[in-house]
């Protein structure tokens, strides 16, 4: 969750002036779009009861009390349909935990109000990472689609927020999630585009049998000095079964990041733009607690300007568990610190507390296969690095077909410390010369704007 200029600077960034992307690859959401159009419901019954709403005639023109009333109303068979060219403005918190085999069709936009005053003292909340958020969905079988915008108004936040982390203790006040899900089974939500979320833009909860497709996420300031903080795209606490396809997603923090207690996810096909990378974790916060993902595979990502490609995370001091079975697969890297890390010292603890107190997060079962394109050059000419604690057992980690470079030139080197067995490449300690001498070859490569001004 850690920012850094990169980050900042790749939120008006797409394209490498140096690194041309392949042929075919979107570069906005418009080519986005053309390439992966929505897909329509194929199982859709004829006769559903169509429920509608009036539209807000302002920002401040809050229609939460129409918005729940219709809700209950399409509940059970029905579709609440927010239509094209209209706003429906969101300010007060709304549980929306009863669903039952409904349907929000939006092509419109719901957007939240920003009073930051009020939500703080009537969001909901959540004890994980202290999380608030503006409302919260529930029940079965909740199909959420359309080309509409679900708009969290995040500017005023990001400006009063001045930069601040998520677990930073000095907080003055939180930031809401966009899009929070609890105790939901059968959630499936097509086409939206998620839009400056304060904080993190999806969070699961307790979930099973999710699905994303052909969504947009994008986080973009218009203040220079106050950039998009957190905003995740997807994270996640205690889910089964997660399936995400076609995803454009341009923000400031990771692309897609499940937390504690993630089992069998897919995901396929992504377009990622200065974020942190496709991130296992971060787990092993609480202090006694189990914390495990397992049985993740991904697939067919574009990652670009950004802090890493395919990562792991692992806390210090702190709680216990695993990763196990965690496939990277067909990985285009443009302009990324490293394609392929793993860290067990994660959140912001220093160097010397990770070695007194070593994590206890065993990584096991993890393939990084057919990644391409070159790094930014931060750390020279290595373009992946490894890190297990002394404490925890990371093993059968495979390299196949990695053939990332370094724009610094010379021959591409990653780093491992404490991994079990060989890699199926050659890997080198951190303490030795040649990693010093690959990591002081540093260079910075170039990044270039997007090829017309973002339409949102």
């Amino acid at each position: 969750m850690k920012g850094s200029l990169l980050s900042v600077l790749a939120l008006v960034s797409w394209a490498l002036a140096s690194l041309d992307l392949p042929a075919g690859v979107p570069r906005s959401v418009h080519e986005f779009r053309k390439r992966h159009p929505i897909q329509p419901w194929a199982d859709d019954p004829p006769g559903r009861q169509l429920i509608t709403i009036r539209a807000s005639e302002n920002d401040t023109d809050d229609v939460s009390d129409a918005f729940l009333k219709a809700l209950h109303a399409a509940n059970h068979g029905g579709t609440l349909f927010l239509p094209g060219g209209s706003t429906f403005v969101i300010g007060k918190p709304l549980d929306l935990t009863f669903l039952d085999d409904v349907q929000v069709r939006l092509d419109g936009e719901i957007k939240f109000t920003n009073d930051v005053p009020f939500w703080q003292k009537n969001a909901f909340r959540h004890p994980f990472q202290n999380s608030i958020m503006f409302w919260k969905w529930g029940g079965k079988n909740v199909r959420i689609f359309g080309d509409g915008v679900l708009n969290g108004n995040g500017q005023r936040w990001w400006n009063e927020f001045s930069g601040r982390e998520i677990l930073d203790s000095t907080n003055t006040y939180l930031r809401p999630i966009l899009f929070y899900a609890e105790n939901a089974t059968g959630l499936d939500i097509r086409g939206i585009h998620f839009k400056d979320s304060p904080c993190w833009t999806t969070f699961f909860v307790t979930s099973k049998d999710i699905s994303l497709s052909d969504v947009v996420c994008t986080a973009e300031s218009k203040n220079a000095t106050a950039a998009p903080k957190n905003t995740d795209f997807f994270d996640s606490l205690n889910v089964e079964r997660v399936r995400i396809e076609r995803a454009w997603v341009n923000i400031g923090d990771d692309c897609f990041s499940p937390k504690s207690n993630a089992t069998d996810l897919y995901i396929n096909t992504m377009y990622c733009n200065g974020t942190h990378g496709q991130s296992m974790g971060s787990i092993g916060q609480y202090a006694g607690e189990l914390s495990f993902i397992r049985n993740v595979h991904i697939e067919n990502m574009w990652m670009l300007n950004g802090q890493h490609a395919a990562r792991l995370k692992a806390g210090s001091n702190v709680g216990y568990g695993f990763i196990d079975n965690v496939t990277f697969k067909n990985f285009w890297n443009g302009n990324n610190e490293y394609a392929g890390f793993l860290d067990s010292c994660y959140f912001n603890i220093d160097a010397t507390t990770c070695a007194k107190y070593p994590s206890r997060v065993n990584i096991t079962n993890i393939t990084f296969e057919n990644f391409s394109g070159t790094t930014s050059g931060k750390y020279g000419r290595a373009v992946a690095r490894l890190t297990c604690s002394p404490n925890a057992v990371c093993s059968n980690i495979r390299f196949k077909n990695f053939n990332v470079t370094s724009p610094c030139g010379g021959p591409p080197l990653i780093i491992c410390d404490g991994i079990k067995s060989s890699i199926g490449t050659p890997c080198v300690s951190s303490s030795s010369q040649e990693a010093k001498s690959a990591l002081a070859n540093k260079c910075v490569a170039k990044m270039a704007s997007l090829p017309s001004a973002t339409p949102w």
